[in-house]
């Protein structure tokens, strides 16, 4: 698989990376023998990038530790990201903590969760509003110092937020948001990640698995299943997204391809910046997103889906009391 250089601080990757948040976390019951099987198969197939988090552990540091697992025979050939700065168990009250000492706290057991020396990639999950970023930049910077972190990376975070932190410590990758469904984020910090030399990372980059077309109505999934309460499910945005999933399985069949493959693939004529993070714990769905780094779309195709979903998804990404703010 072709690599992509992710800004220019020296972080590279494979053209498509793995996101391992589906193994633990918001898509129905944990299952840690398909996840590692998930990302020892990616690993086969070229993928370097392999994205985790305090988060999907619930501060258990369960996902960590099966993705630490799971990448252990070849740990040296590849990226690992990890992430800090939630609340954990989340608290609607506090959400977010991204003080030193707790930036500290996460490193500290992220390193050992995983099994590991370093961190190669240690993002700030969301922007907390009640600590200066050049605090939060500075720690890490200091942890990069220190030998414990390789790169420092910001999740979520406006242009603002963005050019303050660079200044203080430099941003190797912004990870947000982004795929056919959902482009307005990205295309808020797209300028400014290009013009500071920052990397693109695109997370829920097959709409929470909308655009894999393997979907159904918000009250058939589980109740521990995130897309039961997700907006894009609901009646009404239901109907009208699933009518744009049919059309883009029309034109990636024309193309001999699938649905999933024409969305990684319409990210990655986004820009050789981008990487997307595709998750899954399906062997099947590994082999099936990393082929689609060889799907070459024409100006016509894009063009083509920009007329079937022009502005995203129906149905906002997250409650409101979920919305980054930074």
């Amino acid at each position: 698989m072709r690599t992509r250089k992710l800004g220019t601080q020296g972080l590279e990757a494979a053209a498509i990376g793995y996101g391992a948040m589906g193994i633990t976390t918001a898509y129905g019951a944990a299952d840690e023998a398909g996840g590692i099987a998930a990302i020892r198969r990616a690993h086969e197939l070229g993928v370097t990038m392999f994205d985790t988090a305090e988060l999907y552990g619930h501060g258990t540091g369960s996902n960590e530790t099966i993705v630490g697992r799971a990448v252990a025979p070849f740990r040296d050939e590849i990226t690992l990201a990890t992430k800090f700065g939630w609340v954990l168990p989340l608290n609607p009250e506090k959400l977010y903590d991204s003080r030193p000492e707790h930036i500290r706290e996460v490193a500290d057991a992220s390193l050992r969760y995983l099994g590991v020396d370093r961190l190669d990639l240690f993002y700030q999950h969301r922007v907390d509003p009640d600590v200066p970023i050049e605090d939060v930049a500075g720690t890490v910077g200091e942890l990069v110092e220190e030998g414990k972190v390789q790169y420092f990376g910001l999740s979520e975070a406006g242009p603002d937020t963005i050019r303050r932190a660079h200044a203080v410590h430099p941003v190797s990758a912004l990870q947000s948001e982004f795929s056919i469904f959902e482009r307005a984020t990205a295309e808020e910090v797209l300028p400014t990640v290009r013009e500071l030399g920052i990397g693109f990372v695109a997370y829920s980059p097959l709409g929470r698995g909308f655009l894999t077309g393997d979907v159904k109505p918000a009250g058939d999934y589980a109740e521990d299943d995130m897309r039961r309460n997700d907006a894009r499910w609901q009646p009404g945005n239901y109907e009208k997204n699933l009518a744009a999933i049919g059309q883009l399985r029309e034109l990636a069949a024309g193309k001999g391809s699938t649905v999933t493959q024409l969305a990684l693939a319409w990210l990655l004529a986004q820009g050789e910046d981008i990487v997307p993070i595709p998750g899954t714990r399906s062997v099947a769905r590994v082999e099936e997103n990393a082929a689609a780094a060889d799907v070459e779309l024409t100006a016509d195709d894009l063009a083509r889906i920009d007329e079937i979903v022009p502005h995203g998804a129906f149905g906002a990404r997250y409650p409101e009391i979920m919305m980054p703010r930074g």
